[in-house]
Protein backbone atom coordinates (compact mmCIF):
# COMPACT_ATOMS: atom_id res chain seq x y z
CA UNK A 1 0.00 0.00 0.00
CA UNK A 2 1.19 3.49 -0.57
CA UNK A 3 2.15 5.59 2.45
CA UNK A 4 -0.80 7.99 3.23
CA UNK A 5 2.02 11.36 3.73
CA UNK A 6 1.72 10.76 -0.37
CA UNK A 7 -1.59 10.36 -0.70
CA UNK A 8 -2.67 13.92 1.60
CA UNK A 9 -1.67 16.47 -1.36
CA UNK A 10 -3.94 14.82 -3.81
CA UNK A 11 -6.81 13.95 -1.11
CA UNK A 12 -8.48 17.43 -2.42
CA UNK A 13 -8.41 16.90 -6.73
CA UNK A 14 -10.42 13.67 -5.41
CA UNK A 15 -12.84 15.24 -3.17
CA UNK A 16 -16.16 16.31 -4.75
CA UNK A 17 -16.57 20.03 -5.65
CA UNK A 18 -18.78 22.35 -3.81
CA UNK A 19 -20.70 24.72 -5.67
CA UNK A 20 -21.39 28.17 -4.01
CA UNK A 21 -25.27 28.72 -2.62
CA UNK A 22 -27.47 30.36 -5.15
CA UNK A 23 -27.89 33.67 -3.68
CA UNK A 24 -24.76 34.26 -2.86
CA UNK A 25 -23.26 33.48 -6.15
CA UNK A 26 -22.11 36.11 -8.60
CA UNK A 27 -21.58 35.30 -12.06
CA UNK A 28 -18.21 36.05 -13.37
CA UNK A 29 -19.04 37.66 -16.49
CA UNK A 30 -21.26 40.30 -17.18
CA UNK A 31 -24.03 39.33 -20.23
CA UNK A 32 -25.09 42.36 -22.57
CA UNK A 33 -27.16 43.02 -25.62
CA UNK A 34 -24.59 42.89 -28.77
CA UNK A 35 -24.94 46.73 -29.83
CA UNK A 36 -26.66 46.04 -33.60
CA UNK A 37 -27.04 49.78 -34.41
CA UNK A 38 -23.78 50.72 -34.79
CA UNK A 39 -21.65 48.14 -36.38
CA UNK A 40 -17.63 48.74 -35.63
CA UNK A 41 -16.89 49.56 -39.35
CA UNK A 42 -13.53 49.07 -38.50
CA UNK A 43 -13.72 45.87 -37.86
CA UNK A 44 -16.08 44.78 -40.46
CA UNK A 45 -13.53 46.63 -43.26
CA UNK A 46 -10.52 44.70 -41.59
CA UNK A 47 -12.57 41.34 -41.76
CA UNK A 48 -13.94 41.52 -45.18
CA UNK A 49 -10.47 42.49 -46.89
CA UNK A 50 -8.61 40.26 -44.67
CA UNK A 51 -11.15 37.79 -46.45
CA UNK A 52 -10.66 39.01 -49.58
CA UNK A 53 -6.95 39.24 -49.38
CA UNK A 54 -7.13 35.35 -48.92
CA UNK A 55 -9.07 34.11 -51.40
CA UNK A 56 -6.87 36.53 -53.62
CA UNK A 57 -3.62 34.26 -52.53
CA UNK A 58 -5.94 30.98 -52.52
CA UNK A 59 -6.53 31.29 -56.05
CA UNK A 60 -3.07 32.97 -57.49
CA UNK A 61 -0.92 30.04 -55.54
CA UNK A 62 -4.00 27.33 -56.82
CA UNK A 63 -2.75 29.00 -60.34
CA UNK A 64 0.75 28.68 -59.80
CA UNK A 65 0.35 24.81 -58.99
CA UNK A 66 -1.81 24.24 -62.34
CA UNK A 67 0.61 25.62 -64.34
CA UNK A 68 3.73 23.77 -62.07
CA UNK A 69 1.94 20.72 -62.46
CA UNK A 70 1.05 21.10 -66.33
CA UNK A 71 5.03 21.55 -66.59
CA UNK A 72 6.27 18.68 -65.12
CA UNK A 73 3.78 16.21 -66.36
CA UNK A 74 4.54 17.79 -69.82
CA UNK A 75 1.00 18.39 -70.67
CA UNK A 76 1.45 22.35 -71.44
Amino acid sequence: MAPSGLLRPFSRLLAPARLPSGSSARSKFYVRDPQNDKPDWLKVGLTLSTAAFLWYYLIKQHNEDVLEYKRRNGLE
